[in-house]
C-alpha cells in the first residue's frame, strides 16, 4: 500500500477538528466497547466488503451514518494495531474507494496520545 494511503495521528486530529472525515473502526464490537476514537463508526473488518457493497439506505439503517461515496477524500479506517485497518483500506480500494486511507497508528497510538 502506498504511503499516501496512510494517515498520521496529526492529520487525523486535523480531519476530526475540521468535521470533514468519516472514520470506520474495523475492530470487533468487544474491542470498541473498551474505547474508541470520537465519531468513529464500528464496521468489523469481516463486514467491510459487504458494507461497501450495500445500497445507501441499507447502509444507513445498519450503521446509522451515510454511506461513503467512492470519490470521498476523507475516508479513514483503523483498528487496534494497524493490520486490520490496512486490510480494510485495501478492500475499500478494491471497491473503488481510491482515496481511502488507513490510520496506521491505530487505536493503540490514539489512546496513548489522548491519554484514554
Amino acid at each position: 500500500m502506498s504511503t499516501d494511503a496512510v494517515v498520521s495521528y496529526d492529520d487525523l486530529k486535523k480531519l476530526i477538528t475540521s468535521g470533514n472525515v468519516q472514520i470506520f473502526d474495523v475492530r470487533t464490537p468487544e474491542e470498541v466497547s473498551n474505547g474508541k476514537i470520537p465519531g468513529a463508526v464500528n464496521i468489523p473488518v469481516t463486514e467491510v466488503e459487504e458494507a461497501l457493497k450495500m445500497d445507501p439506505e441499507a447502509f444507513r439503517q445498519k450503521y446509522q451514518v451515510a454511506k461513503p461515496q467512492p470519490a470521498d477524500n476523507n475516508l479513514v479506517f483503523h483498528c487496534q494495531l494497524g493490520r486490520r485497518g490496512q486490510k480494510a483500506t485495501e478492500i475499500a480500494h478494491s471497491q473503488g474507494y481510491k482515496h481511502a486511507r488507513n490510520y496506521a497508528g491505530a487505536y493503540r497510538e490514539w489512546s496513548e496520545k489522548e491519554g484514554v
